[in-house]
């Protein structure tokens, strides 16, 4: 039975009579397929799982409608109920920060300003802030993200090792539709033309990881994404696990970022370096 809790005492009350030990997976709403798998994930590793859902609004930009963000509270519990979540906390905007704006948060650091952070400033301050905020409600042994959203995934594996909050953090592989296109609450904006243009993002990652030298990589899916006239890339990257410069051997990892008519799509894939592919 999934109890749904929205204030800190009521958090803290179910959270004492967990039994062993705790994962929390962490989400904004509007639940699809990736975060039930996170779900999944979380299970296996504990005991006691919390699913936290707020819209958080220090991640938003002045040209992103914080207030037009899809809020389906109801559907999104019976999703947790269905994957076995204990808890659901799900706490309001004066619930989370308790006199308005933080006067302190967490900085993000330069590998916040680079890819996606370069296209919305601020936006991993926010995220960092309430995740360490809801590290700290939840009291957690175990998070589990998402490596759909790599660059929120690395930066917070930063935060953790750097602020020492002795906190698990596990990557979850993307879950993606049977054709390859990565599970988004973006993708419902596109339409069948969209939809089939968006492959490219998927197909060049593909074609990248199928590489085995930093420069085939990039070539190989900046080709594919050059002959989809329907993508317009905001960037395509090879970085290391951790976002920094791209080994010449070694696990590193490949990030593109694109628009499809409006709507802007995010994908990445692992690539192994300097081996046979």
């Amino acid at each position: 039975m999934t109890t749904l809790v929205h204030t800190r005492a009521e958090l803290a009350a179910a959270r004492a009579a967990a039994p062993g030990r705790v994962a929390v997976v962490m989400t904004m709403g509007a639940l699809h397929e990736g975060h039930r798998q996170l779900m999944r994930e979380a299970r296996k590793r504990a005991g006691f799982v919390i699913a936290t859902i707020f819209v958080n609004p220090l991640q938003f930009g002045p040209n992103e409608d914080f207030d037009k963000y899809p809020r389906t509270l109801a559907a999104d519990v019976e999703a947790c109920t269905a994957e076995g979540v204990d808890v659901v906390f799900a706490p309001d905007r004066d619930e989370m920060y308790p006199g308005g704006t933080p006067s302190i948060t967490m900085n993000a650091g330069p590998v916040g300003e680079l890819l996606e952070g370069a296209s919305r400033p601020g936006h991993f301050s926010g995220m960092l802030t309430v995740v360490a905020k809801l590290l700290r409600l939840t009291r957690a042994d175990v998070a589990l993200f998402g490596e759909k959203d790599y660059q929120q995934l690395a930066l917070i594996k930063l935060m953790v090792r750097d602020v020492e909050l002795g906190v698990e953090i596990v990557g979850v592989p993307t879950v993606r539709e049977k054709d390859g296109l990565a599970l988004s609450s973006r993708n419902r904006y596109l339409d069948a033309d969209q939809r089939r243009a968006a492959l490219a993002l998927s197909h060049a990652l593909r074609e990248g990881a199928a590489q085995n030298d930093p420069q085939r990589v990039l070539e190989a899916a900046t080709k594919i994404l050059e002959d989809e006239p329907g993508v317009a890339v905001d960037y395509l990257a090879l970085t290391d696990p951790l976002l920094g410069p791209a080994p010449a051997a070694g696990p590193a990892r490949l990030l593109v970022a694109a628009k499809v008519g409006a709507t802007r799509l995010i994908d990445n894939v692992p690539v192994q370096l300097g081996e046979a592919a």
